[in-house]
């Protein structure tokens, strides 16, 4: 079963991130597709890089996958970044620290020459929220197919 944002968890992220404007326009596309992650992450992506779409490549992999795949290499040995993590999951009613986990993926990004802006890393963010970081880092590592959708 492929994770999927909730309206209700919605509503709380926009509650939380109102005054956040890229977090906006993610749980807007996020709502579009029925909390669906990749195909909003998707869709982002190419609005943000003005491309109509992407072709699935031969390999079946999704620029999600990938993506996913690129940023576990990066995130999970990063071990301030698991503690940003750890802090929100502490508190997870704080804004600060939940705009603060999106400012640091694209950081991250930046330094990992993935562009990715505060859009998509809010959707990015989310996901990884909502399966949580370890199952990230050390479940879903064993099979790409697993971080499909």
């Amino acid at each position: 079963m492929e994770p999927i944002l909730t309206p209700a968890e919605m509503n709380e992220k926009r509650q939380m991130l109102q005054d956040y404007a890229p977090a906006q326009a993610a749980l807007a596309m996020l709502e579009k597709h029925n909390g669906r992650f990749d195909d909003s992450f998707d869709e982002l992506w190419g609005e943000n890089n003005n491309l109509e779409s992407f072709a699935q490549p031969k390999s079946g992999k999704s620029l999600w996958q990938v993506t996913l795949k690129t940023l576990r290499a990066e995130l999970c040995g990063n071990d301030g970044l698991r503690a940003q993590f750890k802090d929100y999951t502490k508190n997870p009613g704080s804004a600060p620290l939940l705009t603060g986990l999106i400012v640091a993926i694209v950081s991250l990004g930046a330094s990992s020459g993935i562009p990715i802006d505060p859009s998509i890393a809010t959707i990015i963010v989310l996901y990884l929220l909502k399966i949580g970081l370890n199952i990230f880092c050390e479940y879903t590592e064993a099979s790409d197919s697993t971080v499909d959708r």
